[in-house]
């Protein structure tokens, strides 16, 4: 295989008009593919800190994988054999692009990196969180059923948005400023939220949805104070959002959850989610 064999564009539509069948014909497997895309398209190159790149490799003329680079984000990688990853690498190292870090199903993500450090001698570092993919399958509401009602929050509703993620990216250890002077320029910006209160109206959780793209929609985030958690609220909300992206015309719903929280996944499968991948990160130290 050539390096050559990897096209590179800074041009998301372009990106989309070479791979866009390939991502959607499984729109589970490629949802961080599709999501920064769209992210992309919507908001324009220069909403970026740096000018976004994308890639498509092409074997036999089918494409065969795709990347998206949105520095200093980490590098973002469909499912690649370690011969496709080595051939990135190279293609990469080649033209001096020089990622900080990789994220993607464990096998491509470990592929890569070592790929990266034969090519540049960089030294990879498995990141401590790993998180899995799921995919629903057969939605199952919770029994019982905490009391309350979920209320979807709306334009007038910033404010609560706002604050939401704003502890939720405290309470993942997110490096992100959330308020209002930053909300559009963050990944919180184009999701739907739905609170769950309780019969007095108090907000107690939270979960999101992405917009659909691409035929799936991605449930992202999730989140329960401490406080108030063990009273099934968060499955509550989890399964509210869920109905909601299936009545929009999801082909696919997924999520992403901790590995290290066994208490998150045991809630998603009871919901009828169904593990799809484990995904991995890599951050690289200079040899210099």
């Amino acid at each position: 295989m050539r390096s050559s064999d990897w096209y590179l564009t800074e041009d998301v539509e372009d990106f989309l008009a070479h791979a866009g069948g390939f991502l959607r014909a499984r729109p589970a497997e490629h949802v961080m593919q599709l999501t920064w895309a769209e992210r992309v398209r919507t908001r324009g190159r220069g909403a970026f800190e740096r000018t976004p790149v994308f890639g498509v490799l092409e074997e036999d003329g089918q494409v065969s994988g795709t990347f998206y680079h949105l520095a200093p984000r980490p590098l973002g990688l469909s499912p690649l054999t370690p011969e496709q990853a080595d051939s990135l690498a190279a293609r990469l190292a080649d033209l001096g692009h020089s990622p900080t870090a990789v994220g993607a199903d464990h096998d491509t993500a470990t592929a890569f990196a070592e790929a990266w450090q034969r090519h540049t001698g960089a030294t990879p570092k498995l990141r401590d969180v790993r998180v899995r993919l799921y995919r629903l399958g057969t939605l199952t509401p919770p029994e019982p059923h905490p009391e309350g009602r979920a209320r979807v929050l709306g334009d007038r509703d910033l404010d609560q948005a706002v604050f939401w993620c704003g502890e939720f990216a405290k309470a993942v250890g997110e490096d992100v400023t959330v308020d209002a002077g930053t909300w559009p320029s963050t990944r919180y910006a184009d999701k739907r939220y739905t609170l769950w209160e309780t019969p007095d109206g108090t907000p107690v959780s939270i979960a999101g949805m992405n917009p659909l793209i691409g035929g799936q929609i991605q449930v992202d985030i999730v989140y329960t104070p401490a406080h108030l958690r063990g009273h099934g609220y968060a499955a509550a909300v989890s399964a509210e959002v869920s109905r909601a992206a299936l009545a929009t015309g999801a082909q696919e719903v997924v999520l992403f959850a901790d590995q290290s929280n066994p208490t998150s996944n045991a809630l998603y499968q009871r919901l009828g989610y169904r593990p799809l991948s484990d995904w991995s990160g890599y951050d690289f130290i200079r040899a210099d």
